[in-house]
């Protein structure tokens, strides 16, 4: 028992830190009124009436009337498509009024493994940000079609759940539950053993199989896409991440369920998924979605609780995150109201740590273990004939299999096109916009090519390539012309990992990524300023869709509908089966 914290409640002591002169939002009465609230150490020793606790020695902040929330939390992200490293993503989140995340790390184990894993958890605590660990339910993340550079199994998740930092398990796919995958339900299983959370992952599950999915285990899911999902998941007793990203900006559509079905929200939060570095610095995180959910007619009550309360409750970490109470952990921010929700500081902790969306002080960066570096393995450099389909001797034109990307959101659709067959090879046809996509084996030296062809990024010439590939993070490259097809990737791989832009020949401009192929040291701000220069040459070169390089990264991500392309060939996903794109030739 900390008994600082007793006496400062008790005003025996005085507080460390007080901020007074507030309007408290209690997120579990529901009301708002004057108060301020006493800090001993790392907690919270009282709210309301705190000037008892107030002496020579506390520090004290005044809130000038405004108002007081609980530190932000984010039940679901993927700090590293914000291509930033641990402390760097933290220094913005912090900025922005986030003070927990729940994250798996699984992007930096699929590259890295459980030693990589482990690597970013060591970075984290040395952060005021409290990243709270999902263990990861497999990697890969879909076995047989992919190749990734780390794996785990049963054995090794049930250690890891065993850790005090491991908090559940992560992106249990409906799917895998199905087909009652061996390694999952051991994984499952020392799960429950532990009393631990299960977070799902179930895509266009219905039915029968979602209640299998529930009787799993599954606690929460963040994959809905429109308020019937959000209702389903709430009257099965799932809790309901409402996800919203700028690849997948499904709130309007999901808040329904709240606005329009008058449901109790205890069990609804808001979650990002994936966001990037650029949303972050110029728009917010979380910060951004209470904005979004108030436009979109949620009530200031309502939208605070759905990202403190019911978040940390959706991982049984109430007791300690998510509301200003006594005992709880001391993350409190001062907001303007809901006319203008923004975060005026922040502190985590017991410390203040931001403020005006800044950090108070800089953020430390860690000095990165080796297993975060060096990463990239290829066999050999690819030419361009190793990025295209080769053609049937003596073939004029092909009919293939192909996929187009959803101009909304990187799901994509099936479909039949004809191809002419030029210099030996199937070629692209901008007319149809119709694009090579290639993805590079990099972690063990296979060699391992996949080709196909992709429809709706509006390409119109050169190449883009990037080491971001979901779930295998392979080197993905896409355009009309071969050639800039293997400048770039090879480019890729020659700096340790990025993304990459290049027409007639020539690297037009490029992120360096070292870090796994993935991150970088880069500040927030620094990298979106880079980012959006990226993003604005891509769509000069007539890529339409809102992020070219982070919907390039779904394209390759086998879990989801309907087709995927990985370093193994083309994926039919259902059947998580590789199909040959070319269906005969003229």
């Amino acid at each position: 028992m900390d008994k600082h914290l007793l006496r400062v409640a008790m005003g025996k002591e005085p507080a460390d830190l007080a901020i007074t002169n507030g309007q408290i939002v209690n997120v579990y009465s529901g009301e708002i009124y004057p108060g301020g609230v006493a800090i001993a150490g790392t907690q919270i020793a009282a709210v309301g009436d705190v000037d008892y606790a107030i002496g020579e020695t506390t520090e004290v902040i005044d809130a000038g009337g405004k108002y007081l929330t609980p530190g932000v939390i984010d039940g679901h992200i993927l700090p590293e498509s914000s291509n930033l490293s641990v402390a760097r993503f933290a220094e913005i989140a912090l900025s922005r009024g986030t003070t927990s995340v729940f994250s798996d790390f699984h992007e930096i184990g699929v590259v890295g493994g459980m030693e990589a894993m482990n690597a970013a958890n060591e970075e984290g605590q040395q952060t005021p940000l409290q990243y709270h660990w999902v263990v990861p339910s497999h990697i890969p993340f879909s076995p047989g079609v992919e190749t990734s550079g780390g794996s785990i199994n049963a054995e090794m998740i049930k250690e890891a759940m065993a850790r005090e930092e491991a908090v559940g398990l992560s992106e249990v796919v409906s799917l895998y539950v199905a087909i009652e995958h061996p390694d999952l339900m051991a994984s499952l299983d020392a799960t429950r053993e532990q009393g631990k959370i299960i977070s799902g992952h179930g895509p266009e599950t219905s039915g029968p199989l979602w209640n299998a999915f529930v009787a799993a285990g599954t606690t929460n899911d963040h994959e809905s896409l429109s308020d019937d999902e959000i209702l389903l998941r709430v009257r099965t007793g799932v809790h309901a991440q409402l996800r919203h990203n700028l690849i997948v900006p499904t709130l309007p559509p999901m808040i329904k369920a709240v606005t329009e079905n008058d449901i109790n929200t205890r069990m609804v939060s808001l979650c990002t998924d994936d966001t990037t570095a650029v949303m972050l610095a110029f728009e917010g995180h979380m910060d951004y979605l209470v904005r979004l959910a108030l436009e979109l007619g949620v009530d200031f009550m309502t939208a605070i609780q759905m990202v403190t309360l019911n978040a940390a409750q959706a991982f049984h970490k109430d007791f300690e995150i998510g509301s200003l109470a006594p005992g709880r952990i001391a993350d409190v921010n001062i907001v303007d109201g809901p006319e203008n929700f923004q975060v005026v500081k922040t502190v985590a902790g017991g410390k203040l740590v931001a403020e005006a969306g800044r950090l108070v002080e800089p953020m430390p960066l860690a000095e990165h273990k080796p297993i975060l570096l060096n990463t990239f393995h290829l066999k050999e450099p690819v030419t361009a004939g190793d990025l295209v389909i080769p053609a049937q001797k003596g073939a004029e034109s092909a009919h293939l299999h192909i996929m187009r990307t959803l101009p909304w959101v990187p799901i994509t659709e099936g479909g039949e096109a004809d191809l002419p067959v030029r210099d030996g090879y199937i070629a692209a046809d901008i007319e149809q916009d119709l694009l090579h996509i290639a993805v590079i084996e990099r972690h063990h030296g296979t060699g391992n090519i996949g080709r196909a062809f992709l429809g709706g990024m509006g390409l119109k010439r050169g190449a883009m390539a990037s080491s971001i590939g979901h779930d295998h993070h392979n080197i993905v490259v896409m355009g009309p012309d071969p050639g800039d097809m293997a400048v770039a990737a090879n480019r890729v791989a020659e700096i340790q990992g990025g993304i990459v832009l290049v027409e007639g020949g020539q690297v037009v401009d490029e992120i360096e990524l070292p870090i796994l192929g993935l991150l970088t040291d880069l500040d927030a701000w620094t990298l979106a300023e880079k980012r959006q220069t990226l993003l604005n040459k891509a769509r000069e070169m007539g890529c339409g869709v809102s992020d070219a390089f982070m919907f390039l990264s779904f394209i390759t991500l086998a879990a989801i509908p309907a087709f995927a392309i990985t370093d193994k060939g083309y994926v039919d996903v259902m059947k998580q089966e590789i199909m040959d794109p070319v269906m005969s030739y003229a």
